[in-house]
């Protein structure tokens, strides 16, 4: 599913990665795991293609991502990955329903169809009767799994998360994870999930270990 190669990342004279190869296969869940600083969230942002490397390639279910002009590269991200964050980054004058198709409509859905996939999606999060809520009046829980289900609206090849039980407290971060593992166990979803929680990490498929802008273990 993701193959990147030689992946380099500076700052300035900081350079954050330091040639990084990975492979994730499909259907893997795959936590990466390290102190601050070690490169994780750069990482991230780049197989997710947010963020363009300073040198590498970077391939996506055999697409090489990079090589695709700035509009080509939003298309694809829009319609092939999705992202959850530490904050929801949920729009507050929409609705959670109206937060979850906004993926939908970007890809030029139809209204009917938008509406159909994010409420199914929502009901299946638990999240029935909150449809017509807007993010103030939902708990910390409902509005990641409200971010969830936006992140699922495109049904990508691979989820990218940032540490997304970072802001929760015990059991909407039990929750959380849970549903990560559903999505994992249910409908083959690939997800890299950036975290400081051990005990996640060790559930996982597959621990990513870095530090120092290098990957030490994977």
């Amino acid at each position: 599913m993701i193959q990147a190669r030689n992946i380099t990342k500076w700052f300035g004279n900081l350079q954050v990665l330091k040639g990084i190869d990975l492979d994730i296969q499909q259907g893997q869940l795959c936590s990466v795991v390290g102190p601050s600083g070690a490169g994780k969230t750069t990482l991230l942002q780049i197989l997710g293609t947010l963020s363009r490397p300073d040198s590498g390639t970077l391939l996506i279910n055999e697409q090489p991502v990079f090589a695709l002009p700035d509009s080509r590269l939003a298309t694809f991200r829009n319609l092939q990955i999705g992202f959850v964050f530490q904050f929801h980054y949920l729009l507050p004058e929409f609705t959670a329903l109206e937060n979850v198709c906004i993926p939908a409509w970007i890809a030029k859905k139809s209204r009917k169809e938008a509406t159909t996939k994010a409420t199914e999606l929502l009901n299946r999060l638990g999240l029935a009767d909150r449809l017509t809520h807007k993010p103030a009046q939902l708990s910390g829980g409902e509005r990641q799994r409200v971010a969830v289900a936006r992140a699922l609206i495109n049904n990508p090849l691979v989820i990218f998360a940032d540490e997304p039980s970072g802001n929760l407290d015990s059991q909407n971060k039990y929750d959380l994870h849970e549903l990560f593992f559903h999505l994992r166990a249910h409908f083959n979803q690939t997800l890299v999930i950036v975290t400081h929680d051990e005990e996640f990490a060790a559930q996982s498929d597959r621990i990513i270990r870095m530090k120092d802008g290098i990957i030490s273990e994977a």
